[in-house]
């Protein structure tokens, strides 16, 4: 791992408006998708993204590639701010920029054969014609553990591991730099759930990519991130190296999610205290005053229903926005 920044993220905010007349339609609300979020990734690193479903993760990684126009906020990779760019001038970026979909099924074309699915953007981008995307694609697919000759079947052909598998090929073919893999593993078995996280380490070791990992299982991005930011309601809420995360969460929001990650030892995950949410996510059109997680967090008190808190760094590479962090005491004795 190199150290350089590969991607910058700084105060990136989406909202969609909600319309709502008879005639004329107005602007009456705006759903707050992606609500002041900054990051960063460096070159070879896995930066792991959690969080509820709804809070914004997906929104967040379609303004990153530009898919979906930012209200406002800017995205640079490798130093290029993509923020007010044509779709013209982005194509070159968006090479280096690839994303692995959620769902296997819907994200292939079924009227394509799964080598005209990896092949072609080598051909749109110049990167190979003829004879030599055949080669190529033969190549990715062993790479990603399939058969070359599978690149003549049909994408319903296939079980969802191996579709998505065929995804990865696909996102690899354009030789990016960086993969937004938005939940790869959430829609398969848990046997095959290990299968993808390992090649994609095993690739990213070999071919030196950096991931930005979506997902909303903690005990899923632990086995592949090196840092990991917790998302909630449009923001980052916590950020630090996967190990003190995962030892020693300071937000509330991260301790709960923590809490439901089941651990191996029967006993110890009967024993261990847990940490249940009561209500519903806030609606994004009206989030709470102040900290957001007010509603939901059992150490709430009243500057937190006024005061919106911001990002500091509490410990060392760890970042949280909470008037009441949690195990500050055990981080500090720990380092």
């Amino acid at each position: 791992m190199s150290g350089e920044p590969l991607l910058e993220v700084t105060d990136l905010v989406k909202h969609f408006p909600v319309k709502s007349g008879v005639i004329v339609d107005r602007v009456v609300a705006h759903v707050k998708a992606v609500d002041g979020v900054s990051l960063t990734i460096n070159e070879g690193e896995t930066l792991g993204l959690v969080g509820e479903s709804g809070c914004g993760k997906s929104t967040l990684s379609r303004a990153i590639l530009q898919l979906t126009a930012p209200t406002s906020g800017s995205v640079k990779f490798l130093g290029e701010e993509l923020v007010g760019q044509s779709r013209r001038s982005l194509r070159p970026v968006r090479r280096q920029m690839q994303m692995i979909f959620q769902d296997p099924y819907a994200s292939l074309n079924p009227r394509k054969r799964v080598g005209q699915i990896i092949g072609e953007p080598m051909e749109l981008h110049g990167l190979a014609s003829g004879r030599d995307v055949s080669r190529r694609v033969q190549d990715l697919l062993d790479r990603v553990g399939l058969s070359p000759e599978h690149a003549n079947r049909y994408p319903h052909e296939f079980s969802g591991g191996q579709r998505q598998r065929i995804g990865i090929a696909r996102a690899l073919a354009l030789q990016p730099k960086l993969i937004i893999a938005d939940e790869p593993v959430s829609a398969l078995d848990v046997s095959v759930q290990a299968q993808i996280i390992n090649l994609l380490k095993d690739l990213q070791e070999e071919l030196g990519l950096s991931y930005l990992f979506v997902a909303h299982d903690l005990g899923v991005v632990r086995h592949v991130s090196d840092r990991v930011a917790v998302m909630y309601l449009g923001r980052i809420v916590e950020s630090a190296p996967a190990a003190d995360l995962y030892d020693h969460p300071l937000h509330p929001y991260s301790n709960a999610l923590l809490s439901a990650v089941p651990i191996p030892d029967p006993k110890l995950n009967l024993a261990r205290e847990r940490l249940v949410l009561e209500g519903d996510v806030p609606s994004p059109i009206d989030p709470p005053s102040g900290c957001h997680f007010h509603t939901r967090c059992p150490w709430a008190t009243e500057v937190c229903t006024v005061d919106d808190p911001r990002l500091e760094e509490l410990q060392s590479a760890h970042v949280a926005a909470c008037h009441h962090p949690r195990n500050l005491a055990v981080s500090a004795d720990s380092s």
